[in-house]
């Protein structure tokens, strides 16, 4: 087997016993809200350094719709990521027509820091991939290349199971140093897609130090369902990942109630050890910084946060290009911020 097709088959591997039939069967997109639980979240907020080239990918190239966008200073979103009106320029949300979770936030920044992810290594701690379901990969491939998209390998995989599950999966190279892993199960398809065959942000991949202490929070804390776990590990693991011997991988899938968009994905590195990047996945940087939820209900979730002994700030109501209300925001064990807006 060549070096490229044992990546893809290392790639696609990790993705099939990374996902659960549950996660991925075809349902609604919105889970419902108990008790101030969350579904899957809202949006992901990406830093860009030019919005105009971040909506030709995600509108031009993917079909995505703007939902809301706002031109200028932004004093309410200022007072919540405690920076300047004047450091917000533009911004816009993005999302699948008929999806309600899994948007994208761009957000334009003054003289932005620099990419979260730039020059990380594969297993530093980092918000790391957004995994987006692709219809017909082929011509998608096809299209994408065409359209000027670079990619991490020079084709897509494209792996049948034992069981007959068929997935064709390429990461491609997004804007601002983001990651998107472009996946394509053709007896499996998602509820909702562009016109264009693009599905909403299914999930986000975060790479913590501790994917037990991570799935604790997120289960207790946050509310959040555990949707499956799986360890890798062995030589052809190691090869693949670029891992050294005795290296794994533990991840972890989290979502709330039927959601299926807006998951999470907590990816640990066992037997090496990455860079911190999480205090850099903060506005002004560009790349993929934060997510971002819908309750019903804050108290919930702060009694939760208290019991579980993490420190939460509450912001009064502030106006915002994704609604007005008070919110709190916090952050998880391995240091992703996350969000929760009063609907």
């Amino acid at each position: 087997m060549s070096n490229l097709k044992k990546y893809h088959f290392i790639s696609v591997l990790v993705f099939l016993l990374a996902v659960s039939p549950q996660a991925y069967s075809q349902t609604a997109s919105t889970a419902p809200e108990i008790s101030g639980k969350p579904g899957g979240w809202h949006h992901v907020t990406v830093g860009v350094k030019d919005l105009d080239v971040a909506l030709q990918q995600w509108i031009g190239q993917m079909g995505f719709e703007i939902r809301s966008q706002r031109e200028g200073p932004d004093a309410g979103l200022a007072a919540l990521w405690q920076i300047k009106p004047d450091d917000i320029e533009r911004q816009a949300i993005v999302g699948t027509p008929g999806a309600d979770l899994g948007m994208v936030h761009l957000v334009q920044f003054h003289n932005p820091d620099p990419p979260v992810r730039e020059g990380a290594d594969v297993f530093d701690l980092v918000p790391k991939n957004l995994d987006v379901f692709v219809e017909n990969m082929p011509v998608q491939f096809k299209d994408l290349t065409a359209a000027g998209a670079s990619f991490r390998t020079d084709t897509y995989s494209d792996v049948t199971t034992p069981s007959g599950t068929r997935f064709m999966e390429i990461h491609m190279h997004g804007h601002d140093k983001t990651n998107l892993v472009l996946v394509d199960t053709p007896n499996s398809k998602r509820p909702h897609y562009t016109a264009k065959g693009f599905s909403g942000v299914v999930q986000l991949i975060t790479i913590a130090p501790d994917a037990e202490q991570e799935e604790v929070f997120y289960v207790q804390a946050l509310g959040l369902d555990a949707h499956s776990k799986n360890y890798l590990k062995g030589p052809e693991i190691e090869k693949m990942v670029g891992l050294p011997p005795g290296a794994a991988l533990d991840i972890r899938i989290l979502g709330g109630g039927n959601a299926k968009f807006g998951l999470m994905e907590v990816v640990d590195y066992h037997g090496v050890e990455g860079v911190n990047r999480y205090p850099l996945a903060k506005p002004k940087a560009l790349g993929t910084l934060h997510v971002s939820y819908f309750l019903d209900d804050l108290a919930p979730l702060q009694q939760r946060l208290t019991a579980f002994g993490t420190v939460f700030e509450k912001h009064e109501s502030t106006d915002t290009l994704f609604g007005s209300g008070p919110s709190i925001s916090f952050q998880t064990p391995a240091g992703l911020r996350i969000e929760a807006h009063l609907r």
